[in-house]
């Protein structure tokens, strides 16, 4: 926090008219403008649409927002006027006057104004003036300062028995990264509420709870290690890449001049384990699984899916290392370059700065997106750079089945030796992974409500009433492993 304080600093001496605080944590928003103005030498005003200026009295233009720019205007000594949610009278034509009339005095006085807000919303004609500043989440440093403000004053007075050891203590911050201060600060009230102490059995809590704060945030799901690279029947290849990739996280290999690994975009057709491979890599690697939903990242509030793109992956390198997991991208980012704006450009925005942020992320995030139409997907995506590798997840083959046809027989408790798998395999020509699934479910599904075991007789049954998705998208097939098998590696 110190750094972006002195870059404040520098921005107020530089005369920068507008700086634009994007934050919602306004209480750490306010203490960093307080503490840059004070290493400025500067008063420092606030004003909100509820109170006007409510640390002064030296102004008496109440709560109207172009009478408060009027007297910023008319204000001659040098200040920093902070502006509360001022981006909610960005639709008000004479307010974007007033402003770019402000800009003009500003530069010529040692007078800054700083909106903050939850959202970047940069008003027309003033996107040269406005300058964006971003507020990270806690640091280690700082999560640890908020645990032990605390803790340590409850057991002064004996209220709460805790184990300080540095250890602990560090595995508990880290566990608590990626939460406001906020946030951060609930959390650890209700560690030490909840049983009146500070232990090792602290730590599943705090992972516990970070999950709910992670879901509420609409846009990332925290998974478990729910699968495992055992459940994952063929895609040899792709697994042989992921195992050598496996320990590229560590200091080692950065010792030994490796950079951690992009990420990886499966490609395929749909039900043949794009989704089951993901979640298994975050097992293979020890490494925490999230799920960005594009779907949600898009508001119909102005700015608000850019800042949700950007809250995303703030909150996911702030996990870091971890793997992102964009399920279904062509869906999420199709028509990307054609002559439909009919969202002015929004969808564009968003593409772009998560584009950027893959080329130029330097913190160890490994993103996973997976595919199923190759048209829609726009082609700077594909562009070397942007992901390690390509895999293309083809139809499974003869092996391949019956190691998936195994898989399901075991999950179900069900011995596999039981059966005639190889029949099974051979019948099974063209169906994906989740046709085979679904022809042992299916298949219990009849010998139960038979109430019976299920027969070989079961299983050959569906196989014949199934028409496979190979079969109806035959064409669709085709032409995604015709482009495929120049372009992409494949992981069988």
């Amino acid at each position: 926090m110190e750094d972006l304080v002195e870059e404040v600093v520098l921005y107020v001496k530089s005369r920068y008219p507008i700086l634009y605080i994007i934050s919602s944590e306004e209480n750490r928003a306010e203490r960093l403008l307080e503490e840059a103005a004070r290493k400025a030498k500067k008063p420092c005003y606030f004003w909100s649409m509820t109170e006007g200026f409510y640390n002064t009295d030296r102004f008496s233009r109440g709560k109207d927002p172009f009478k408060s720019l009027a007297a910023i205007m008319d204000h001659d000594d040098p200040g920093i006027f902070v502006l509360k949610d001022f981006h909610a009278f960005f639709d008000q034509p004479q307010i974007i006057r007033k402003l770019r009339d402000l800009v003009a005095n500003l530069k010529k006085s040692f007078k800054t104004v700083c909106i903050i807000a939850p959202a970047l919303v940069l008003p027309p004609g003033l996107e040269n003036a406005i300058t964006p500043i971003d507020i990270p989440l806690p640091n280690t440093e700082d999560l640890k300062r908020i645990l032990m403000d605390i803790i340590t004053p409850l057991t002064d007075i004996n209220k709460i028995t805790a184990n300080l050891d540095a250890v602990l203590i560090e595995k508990v911050v880290n566990a608590a990264r990626g939460l406001t201060e906020m946030e951060a600060e609930n959390l650890f009230a209700k560690l030490v509420v909840r049983d009146k102490s500070f232990d090792a059995q602290d730590l599943p809590f705090v992972v516990s709870e970070k999950k709910k704060v992670i879901r509420k945030s609409g846009m990332l799901d925290y998974y478990d290690f729910s699968e495992d690279m055992k459940n994952v029947g063929g895609l040899d290849m792709l697994k042989k890449w992921l195992s050598q990739r496996g320990l590229a996280f560590s200091q080692k290999a950065r010792d030994f001049g490796l950079p951690e690994p992009k990420g990886l975009l499966l490609l395929g057709v749909q039900g043949c384990g794009k989704s089951l491979a993901a979640k298994a890599t975050a097992s293979l690697w020890s490494l925490p699984l999230l799920k960005l939903d594009v779907g949600k990242i898009f508001d119909s509030y102005i700015g608000s899916s850019e800042k949700n793109m950007r809250d995303a992956i703030k909150i996911a390198e702030s996990l870091a290392p971890n793997i992102l997991w964009m399920d279904e991208i062509d869906k999420a980012f199709s028509g990307m370059g054609s002559k439909n704006d009919s969202d002015s450009g929004t969808s564009a925005r968003v593409f772009g700065t998560f584009l950027t942020w893959m080329q130029e992320k330097t913190a160890p995030v490994f993103v996973i997106a997976t595919a199923n139409n190759i048209e829609k997907l726009p082609p700077e995506l594909l562009r070397k750079g942007r992901f390690d590798e390509i895999f293309f997840i083809d139809l499974p083959d003869l092996k391949e089945r019956k190691t998936i046809l195994a898989i399901h027989f075991k999950k179900r408790n069900r011995n596999p030796d039981s059966f005639d798998i190889e029949k099974f395999a051979v019948e099974s020509v063209g169906f994906t992974g989740a046709e085979l699934e679904q022809l042992v479910i299916s298949g219990l599904y009849r010998a139960f409500a038979e109430s019976r075991e299920v027969s070989n007789g079961d299983i050959l049954t569906e196989i014949k009433e199934t028409v496979p998705l190979s079969v109806t998208y035959k064409e669709k097939i085709g032409e995604l492993r015709q482009w495929a098998e120049k372009r992409a590696r494949p992981a069988s």
